[in-house]
């Protein structure tokens, strides 16, 4: 059976062809660096699976052209699935099939790591070291032990996430409809999004992108924040308002963001712009503040995530071909 991979890098190739050699399958793995869209949808005709990742564009034409190619297994390579038209998957006959989870240490660290960063100012204190300046103006933090740290999303990497935070000392605060008595366990304290937003010295969102969620965090609750709060997404970028965290930081009401995700990633993330006039003017602008980090969608970027990812979708293709699919994904 002959898989197309889409948006693939040098990495996914590794990954995917030593999990090939690990789990005995009998795959024809085909990479391909383009992106997924309607211009180079027909570029898989003849492949009964294509495995795209997570911002390849799978909209109602795309999938059409896939299913008219002879595709009949979506096999995301990634967790999340908002950018995936279930229904019309679902009417051309496509299965789709995804990562439920993957070293969930590898988002939760990622996410400490920028609250390290943001706090002590490790970015800004690196590059003044290497010009010569060795002053401290400037980078003063906090201690993180006693601070109140806000979980949106409880979920696998949420809960490591708190599970890490409480090693700091800190008090935790969660919001998610569905509490973890483990973590209750704890001391976390589970509460409404408004009471969350108000108390927390940080907040970190670990929840998935949803009609519910979008734009959960927009001008209305950042101005509900505690002033000079610490703001984290390494989930999805649709989960904040943009636009609205120009404002924040800009008055004050933001102290510190920290951006592993951007709603407007699709054309920027996972390739070299260097070269390159910024077009996006909203992302130009959050890069110009000293209290602001944004990473290129890279919290999931490890080893063991990568083998993770890469076992679970040969998994699923093989499932899938004997007639019985796993973690499958309905409208």
């Amino acid at each position: 059976m002959r898989i197309l991979f889409f948006s693939s890098h040098r990495y996914d190739e590794d990954s995917f062809r030593a999990s090939l050699a690990r789990g005995g399958h009998s795959f024809d793995l085909v990479f391909q660096r383009a992106h997924l869209d309607a211009q180079t949808a027909p570029l898989a005709a003849g492949f009964e699976v294509v495995c795209p990742f997570v911002n390849d564009a799978l909209n109602a034409d795309v999938l059409t052209a896939l299913a008219a190619g002879g595709t009949r297994l979506i096999a995301l390579r990634s967790a999340g699935f908002n950018h995936v038209d279930l229904s019309a998957a679902q009417r051309l006959g496509l299965t789709v099939v995804r990562v439920p989870a993957y070293s969930p240490h590898a988002v939760a660290e990622h996410a400490v790591g920028m609250i390290l960063t943001l706090n002590r100012r490790l970015h800004r204190a690196c590059n003044r070291t290497r010009e010569g300046d060795f002053s401290l103006d400037g980078l003063l933090g906090f201690d993180l032990a006693g601070k109140t740290v806000g979980v949106v999303g409880t979920g696998q990497i949420g809960q490591v996430f708190a599970r890490i935070m409480a090693g700091f000392g800190c008090q935790l605060l969660a919001f998610d409809p569905f509490p973890q008595a483990s973590l209750t366990a704890l001391g976390v304290r589970y509460v409404p999004l408004p009471e969350l937003l108000a108390q927390a010295d940080i907040v970190s969102l670990h929840c998935p992108l949803t009609a519910d969620t979008h734009h959960l965090i927009d001008a209305s609750a950042l101005a509900s924040m505690k002033t000079g709060a610490m703001l984290i997404n390494t989930s999805r970028g649709g989960l904040v308002d943009s636009p609205a965290l120009i404002d924040a930081l800009k008055t004050g009401q933001l102290g510190h963001l920290g951006l592993d995700v951007y709603e407007e990633e699709a054309d920027l993330f996972f390739e070299d712009r260097s070269a390159d006039v910024l077009q996006d003017d909203v992302l130009a602008r959050l890069l110009s503040f000293p209290n602001v980090i944004v990473t290129a969608h890279q919290a999931f970027f490890t080893r063991e995530a990568l083998a993770g990812i890469a076992d679970t979708t040969l998994a699923n293709v093989a499932a899938w071909a004997a007639g019985a699919p796993v973690n499958v994904v309905k409208a």
